[in-house]
């Protein structure tokens, strides 16, 4: 078992999905960090000094090295150790196409889910075309789950990891809409990954290192 002080530090905070996504990518790969669960309204000055842009996830690694972007976390922890073959290494082709899709959601769906969750917190009259923007991408995985159990495939790549928590705040937003909808394939995807193994070990509630001061062995 390796050295705890000699482990990566991870700032999570548990339902935040960018956080969520750095957490599957570190568990996946079978590493080991000291988890240090912590609230946004009261955020540590460890945590601050370590990354000054303040938001989640946030990985120290031994050398003091910091990542501080979700997708970064998962690149980095597949690159140590990436059993499922998710990035596709061997198939650059497919891995472009993997990239492509998870930077359509970050750059494009993410941005159209915030202002739609927006709308249906606040009641707006403009819900329907939030909701229609969403969908574009909503769809083009519709269409690839039509024939295969993951977006790529028979085996799930990293983009199935990368996009599902933000597939799952967009059915949340209106579920009983999402459950009469078109989108079954997705709907069927997601309850795969929602009812795993891997999404109850990467959901675990730790006590929060804002209280305690504890780390917490993650991995």
């Amino acid at each position: 078992m390796p050295n705890p002080s000699a482990l990566p530090v991870l700032y999570s905070l548990r339902r935040c999905p960018y956080a969520m996504r750095g957490r599957m990518g570190i568990a996946l790969s079978k590493q080991q960090v000291l988890l240090r669960e912590i609230v946004t309204k009261d955020k540590p000055s460890e945590f601050l000094a370590s990354s000054p842009k303040g938001t989640v996830p946030v990985l120290v690694l031994s050398d003091g090295k910091v990542i501080e972007q979700s997708l970064d976390v998962m690149m980095w922890a597949l690159q140590q150790n990436d059993p499922q073959d998710l990035l596709r290494s061997s198939n650059p082709s497919l891995s472009e196409q993997i990239h492509q899709l998870i930077q359509q959601n970050d750059n494009e769906f993410i941005g159209h889910l915030e202002k739609y969750r927006a709308s249906v917190r606040y009641r707006n009259d403009d819900i329907e075309q939030r909701r229609n923007l969403c969908e574009t991408f909503i769809s083009e995985l519709e269409a690839k789950l039509a024939h295969h159990d993951y977006l790529f495939g028979d085996s799930p790549s990293l983009a199935d990891f990368a996009v599902m928590p933000f597939v799952s705040q967009f059915v949340r937003v209106e579920k009983k809409w999402f459950v009469q909808s078109e989108y079954q394939n997705v709907g069927r995807w997601l309850r795969s990954h929602l009812e795993s193994k891997l999404y109850t070990q990467v959901m675990k509630q730790y006590p929060l290192w804002n209280d305690t001061k504890q780390d917490c062995l993650f991995g």
